[in-house]
């Protein structure tokens, strides 16, 4: 009876352990290391895990551009996190121009963040308050995510 009871209640607890956001290095398109703290809200921090070869990505960044605009003076800032391997990171820097992404995009060309954070799907989006807790996760991108994003957004600033 006790190994029943222990082993659900091993079961059970990664179900009350808050996924956490650490303080991570990148490179960005300009081979620049930097790292999470410096480029976190001050409020929320939406993260983008995307590749150029993902079709919903390129639907998602325009939409992140406008939100970016419309919540960066509310406190919210966004990362765009780049997972393309070896044979297709050439492609980031002009797609990432050709979008004209506004907000800071970091390259994971090892995949070590999008592992770390258990991430298995493009594009995945995490939204992250100051103390580093991931509150939210939002995976793929069809019409009308976006109102759907500002309503979490709108609904977790009032926290704050």
């Amino acid at each position: 009876m006790k190994t029943h009871i222990i082993t659900s209640l091993m079961l059970l607890l990664p179900c009350f352990i808050t996924a956490q956001v650490v303080d991570f290095e990148l490179k960005d398109l300009k081979n620049n290391i930097r790292n999470y703290t410096e480029l976190k809200g001050e409020k929320l921090t939406l993260i983008d895990f995307w590749a150029t070869w993902c079709k919903p990505c390129k639907k998602a960044i325009p939409e992140l551009n406008s939100i970016y605009k419309e919540y960066k003076e509310k406190g919210v800032e966004i990362i765009g996190v780049n997972c393309d391997g070896p044979r297709s990171i050439s492609k980031v820097v002009p797609l990432s121009r050709s979008l004209n992404i506004q907000y800071p995009v970091l390259i994971d060309i090892d995949t070590a963040l999008k592992n770390e954070l258990n991430i298995f799907q493009f594009p995945t989006l995490i939204m992250v308050n100051p103390s580093g807790e991931i509150i939210w996760i939002h995976e793929g991108f069809v019409s009308g995510d976006a109102a759907v994003i500002r309503k979490e957004l709108d609904k977790q600033l009032k926290s704050y």
